[in-house]
């Protein structure tokens, strides 16, 4: 699998990032070194705590002895594989989400897959954008990170937003957001300076089952561009890789 494009942003002194995401514990279940090795690097690079098991046996054990916020699992693994890792998970109740990689894009595959007990499907090779958004979405969707475990107000310069009142205001002055807009802003002052992918805002915003193919996207993100202009911030386009909130 060539390496995902992996979009890096620019950090400003003037807007540090002020808001604390969920640390979560994600285990990778995968044989193939580089492949782990490249998952590994960009979701410690999230800030989370990232474990490595190159078998099923050995994956099995590790979730014995630590509870994992999410589980990307493998299906072509040597000795057991990812099917009956699955299963036997599930066997002995434990439910932690599990987003199985497979290069099998048959349908029936896929089926199977959710029918075992995945929460989800990719198919390998994967946009990393893309994976960092269904692992929060299952993360989300499990319910083990509630709101009270993140900021309730974020803020990049002179940019606010209040995830209690779901006001956003620029020097005070209230912006009237659709709560589309209100979430790619949120997005954005989640990391400000760094570049989001179309897949990623597209799979953060609006969830994976959207047609990657549509314009929304750019829809939004213009709509919201032009709100922020008027009041003299900036939502800059980086050309072949997607959008960026620049402070200062």
């Amino acid at each position: 699998m060539p390496p995902a494009k992996r979009r890096s942003g620019h950090a400003f002194a003037s807007c540090p990032d002020l808001t604390r995401r969920p640390a979560m514990n994600i285990l990778i279940v995968e044989d193939e070194a580089r492949v782990a090795d490249f998952i590994m690097r960009g979701l410690r690079a999230e800030g989370w705590t990232v474990s490595h098991a190159a078998d099923a046996e050995t994956g099995l054990e590790l979730t014995l002895r630590e509870r994992y916020d999410v589980i990307v699992l493998d299906l072509m693994l040597p000795g057991l594989p990812g099917q009956d890792f699955c299963r036997k998970l599930r066997a002995r109740k434990d439910f932690s989400p599990i987003l199985m990689l497979s290069a099998l894009d048959a349908l029936d595959e896929r089926v199977e897959g959710l029918k075992i007990g995945a929460d989800d499907y990719m198919v390998k090779p994967f946009e990393f954008d893309e994976l960092i958004a269904r692992i929060e979405a299952l993360a989300r969707r499990s319910g083990r990170f509630s709101d009270a475990e993140s900021e309730t107000v974020l803020r990049a310069g002179s940019i606010v937003l209040d995830l209690e009142s779901l006001e956003a205001t620029v020097d005070g002055r209230l912006l009237d957001l659709t709560p589309k807009e209100r979430e790619i802003l949120k997005l954005f002052l989640s990391k400000p300076g760094r570049v989001f992918s179309r897949e990623r805002i597209l799979n953060s915003v609006w969830g994976a089952t959207e047609d990657p193919l549509t314009n929304i996207v750019d829809v939004y993100v213009g709509r919201l561009r032009r709100k922020l202009s008027a009041r003299g911030a900036c939502l800059q386009t980086v050309r072949g890789a997607g959008y960026r909130l620049r402070i200062g």
